[in-house]
């Protein structure tokens, strides 16, 4: 799907002829032009029936507008709130990047890494399908008109209400990895098409499922049997390597163990057409994980076999279907986090080592405080093991960072002043001694009260666990499209009563 008119497609339904021109999909974002009269020159649009804006520019231009539209030392209160920046424009380039390495694999979005709905509504009009693990998932996909034919519920053991749920919305692709989970599916949906979920070596993933979900291969045939024996069609096989997989080649072994199950259905009296790898891409390993999963795939499942007309998919007019469930994959780059510091501690300490030394040197510790914690988007240090890397944001009340990379030497209000290096620790907000974000940083000393820092790579598994623990708001979100009608240039909107330094 080439063009950037599917994303504005997405964000405004109806109008996406009046204000995208076609782009190739080698073209940048930044080549985009609005063209429907009056909004040629705004910088940002509206999804309809949604109060938040879209806007144009980079990422580092949103940091820009935002803090120079708030004044933390007259704000009211909430007014130097955490928040995020969304890149949409960069889960477009996930997509067509996808389309490239895995032009076989369908991709059914991991509703759960992040629900955010201009997110899951870009992605509608994409034409990805929905891996949805509840019947809250399952809503909110349907709400934006999806239809339920592109929606899997890929969780193998489900409530028996939400079972009820999904077969009066027509949802009849499903998981299971148990007997159980069959005599619910009989009673509650019993024309749903069944996968059955087998267990994979997911040990080398930073989060293990088969600790919880997954047929062994020897329980495989049974469970084959008994689904026969309750007249319940089963349609093919799902795998999970784990989330966030680091080790390509468990998705080669999975691939295989799926055959088996294969051959497995057909010793049952079944002709799979399905085949579900699963998750665990990572934006940094994907090409990695893509050239193992290509091989394998057209090894254990090779044409001659499973396309239209192979004599393994016989009476499937479509031959083999295969999906993938990304989550991290897709969003995981496209939201940034910006924290504002709230409270500093400092205090001089002697270096254990130089202790009692001749001209020993102090070195400065600090415990830096900010608005968001694990209790809210960095939730992901407890619940997905991540480490959040803070970069400086701004430093003397001026906006120092820059997306390529490069931090700040000097202070800005001082050039000749050489910044000093400090170790400190980051916490959260809230009252409880857990929240902490890190104890290994090294930020500049002359950071203050007031001054910002930002984190990258914030868009898997935050927003969708924060909470409002200790009665605080959980962060909100700025979406952009990337560079617009007025390209990276700075623009303060609203007048606010920010540092016109930023």
């Amino acid at each position: 799907m080439n063009g950037m008119a599917p994303l504005f497609a997405a964000l405004c339904p109806g109008h996406a002829n009046g204000y995208a021109k076609e782009l190739s999909s080698d073209e940048d974002v930044s080549s985009l032009e609005l063209k429907d009269g009056d909004a040629a020159n705004a910088n940002y649009i509206k999804a309809p029936g949604s109060a938040q804006p879209i806007f144009f520019g980079s990422v580092e231009q949103q940091l820009r507008t935002v803090l120079a539209n708030v004044d933390v030392d007259n704000c009211d209160a909430n007014g130097e709130n955490a928040f995020f920046v969304a890149d949409l424009s960069e889960i477009y380039r996930q997509h067509l990047r996808w389309l490239r390495a895995l032009p076989r694999i369908v991709p059914f979005y991991a509703v759960k890494c992040n629900p955010d709905p201009h997110v899951l509504r870009l992605l509608a009009a994409l034409g990805t399908g929905f891996d949805c693990a509840s019947n809250g998932e399952i809503q909110s996909v349907l709400d934006l008109g999806v239809s339920p034919s592109r929606i899997i519920y890929a969780n193998p053991c489900k409530a028996a209400s939400f079972v009820r749920n999904a077969a009066a919305n027509n949802v009849s692709l499903t998981t299971f990895d148990n007997v159980d989970e069959l005599h619910k599916m009989k009673r509650f949906h019993p024309s749903c098409k069944l996968v059955v979920r087998i267990l994979t070596d997911d040990s080398k993933s930073a989060c293990q499922l088969g600790l919880k979900f997954g047929a062994p291969l020897d329980v495989v045939p049974r469970l084959l049997a008994k689904a026969r024996e309750l007249d319940l069609d089963v349609v093919g096989v799902s795998f999970h390597v784990g989330s966030g997989c680091y080790d390509p080649n468990s998705f080669a072994d999975a691939v295989a163990r799926a055959r088996k199950a294969f051959e497995y259905g057909r010793e049952a009296g079944y002709v799979f057409d399905l085949l579900d790898v699963g998750g665990g891409y990572d934006h940094d390993n994907f090409e990695t994980i893509a050239d193992v999963l290509r091989p394998a795939i057209d090894e254990h499942f090779p044409d001659a076999l499973f396309a239209p007309g192979g004599s393994n998919v016989e009476g499937k007019p479509h031959g083999l279907r295969i999906i993938g469930e990304p989550g991290r994959y897709y969003v995981q780059k496209s939201f940034t986090l910006a924290c504002n510091i709230i409270a500093k501690r400092s205090e001089e300490v002697v270096e254990p080592e130089e202790a009692g030394e001749e001209g020993s040197q102090l070195t400065p510790s600090m415990m830096l405080y900010q608005n968001d914690g694990v209790y809210g988007a960095f939730n992901n240090i407890m619940f997905d093991h991540q480490h959040p890397t803070p970069r400086v944001l701004t430093l003397d009340r001026h906006f120092v960072y820059r997306k390529d990379g490069s931090d700040p030497t000097h202070l800005p209000s001082s050039p000749q002043h050489a910044l000093r290096q400090a170790p400190c620790s980051i916490w959260g907000p809230t009252c409880d001694s857990i929240d902490l974000i890190t104890n290994k940083a090294r930020l500049p000393q002359e950071l203050q009260v007031g001054d910002w820092l930002v984190y990258e790579d914030m868009g898997a598994y935050t927003i969708c666990a924060a909470s409002t623990f200790n009665g605080l708001q959980r962060s909100e979100v700025r979406y952009t499209v990337g560079k617009g009608s007025y390209g990276d240039e700075e623009a303060t909107e609203g007048g606010g009563q920010g540092l016109s330094r930023w």
